[in-house]
Order: structure tokens, then sequence, then C-alpha cells
């Protein structure tokens, strides 16, 4: 396993929905953990390279309901 970490924007204000889906996303396949940053307009997301790339990543956020762009 080969632990990275990726930085994304947050395009959208964070709420309790926005909350409840990066919760909802601890459950993508390949991905080990996601922080908020203070500003709460930023995620860093360490997942695990050999399953998942970048884009994929990136796709997977975006799937699943969070609006997030390459920082």
């Amino acid at each position: 396993m080969t632990k990275v970490q990726i930085d994304f924007r947050l395009q959208h204000a964070l709420d309790d929905e926005l909350l409840t889906r990066i919760a909802a996303a601890y459950s993508i396949y390949g991905i080990q953990k996601i922080r908020l940053a203070p500003s709460n307009d930023r995620l860093t997301v360490e997942y695990d390279a050999t399953r998942l790339r970048p884009a994929e990543v990136h796709a997977a956020l975006t799937h699943a309901g969070i609006p997030v762009a390459p920082k």
C-alpha cells in the first residue's frame, strides 16, 4: 500500500449535507482519510495510490456529490 495525499478546493460552502457526503466518502474504495482544512474551504484526501489515481479520486468525490476542484 502506498499512501498519497492530494488537496482539493471545495466549490460550495460547507453545510450539513456536504459534511454527511464527506463522511460517506470513507466508504469509497482506496480512500483512507479525509481532512477538512480549518478554513473549511479545502479537503486533504489520503488514498492508496496502488488502487486509485488522482483523477479517479477526484471523479469518486464528484460522483459522491462533493463539489471539489484540484488545488
